[in-house]
């Protein structure tokens, strides 16, 4: 009987014994771990370790929030003992008319954002007519320019404003409000018509067809159509509005109408480096109509990666 190498099947011609598999030798651990690493192991780091950078900030300010020291750099990761007062002495002062504020700002200008970047959208993306690529160009250009720039020439213009339309003045939300909405048009603009651009024009034909006018194919079938976009731009905005301090700290100058950055900061900058407890305590709150916007659009933005993978 000739003798058969392991892993290999023995021919009938060869032997009369029954046949036996035998199965190759596995190769040492050490190099299955190393073949893993290589593979798929070297993943999990990257992503441990983008996990600890952007966790680590956030986990530190919620330590702070709930250490009683009232110090950032002498607080430990985990506050012992933990304690509320920062949270008390938070809300001794306006934070909730700072809260408001924000969110009346942030919603309505989101609201707004969305409504004027669609219908801006839809033109570029379904009309032609003239000076539109440079239009297009021009928005895609303005959003180069740093946003302070326009500091001096806002003030001024909100100045002017106020003299006849004191509701729409300096230090009034609904000025604020008026001038985030009149940026609105810009990088969102090109993001909502790039996701139109997708949508098949034929929904656009058959609608006319039957008699629809544009303003029905607007609101009926591109608008229901575009949710994954509109809940993209929604959030952003949101997100832009609740976060801005520079052009806020400008034309809000009375405490009745600051908004939760710009309280914030003055709350710290009376007494500088003896508050940041009370300050990490409001960040933290200031980030929670954030986190709950975000888990509620979640599965729309969700789609809507999913339409544009399967689209592009």
């Amino acid at each position: 009987m000739s003798a058969s190498t392991p892993g290999t099947r023995p021919t009938a011609a060869a032997t009369d014994d029954p046949v036996v598999w035998t199965a190759p030798p596995r190769p040492p651990l050490a190099r299955r771990a190393t073949r893993w690493f290589r593979d798929l192991g070297w993943r999990y780091l990257v992503i441990a370790a983008a996990l600890v950078f952007a966790l680590f900030p956030a986990v530190w300010v919620l330590s702070a929030a709930f250490s009683p020291s009232g110090s950032i750099a002498a607080q430990t990761l985990i506050p012992d003992p933990i304690s509320t007062i920062n949270f008390e002495q938070l809300f001794a002062t306006n934070f909730w008319r700072w809260f408001r504020n924000s969110m009346i700002v942030a919603g309505v200008t989101s609201i707004g954002s969305v409504f004027l970047c669609a219908l801006a959208a839809y033109a570029y993306s379904r009309l032609r007519f003239q000076g539109r690529r440079m239009s297009l160009l021009a928005l895609l250009l303005l959003q180069m320019l740093p946003q302070f720039l326009a500091i001096i020439a806002l003030f001024l213009l909100m100045i002017g404003i106020g003299r006849y339309f004191p509701e729409l003045g300096l230090n009034t939300l609904a000025g604020l409000i008026v001038i985030y909405l009149g940026g609105a048009l810009g990088l969102n603009t090109w993001l909502m018509k790039g996701f139109f651009d997708t949508l098949p024009r034929d929904l656009d034909e058959a609608a006319h067809i039957d008699g629809a006018s544009h303003a029905q194919v607007f609101f009926t079938l591109i608008l229901p159509l575009a949710a994954p976009i509109l809940a993209v731009v929604t959030l952003l905005s949101f997100i832009v509005a609740i976060n801005d301090f520079i052009v806020q700290s400008v034309l809000l100058t009375d405490d009745s109408q600051y908004t939760l950055a710009v309280g914030l900061y003055r709350f710290i900058d009376e007494d500088y480096g003896a508050r940041w407890g009370p300050f990490a305590a409001g960040a933290l709150l200031a980030g929670l109509p954030i986190t709950v916007l975000f888990l509620y659009l979640q599965r729309w933005l969700t789609s809507g990666l999913v339409a544009g993978a399967v689209k592009g």
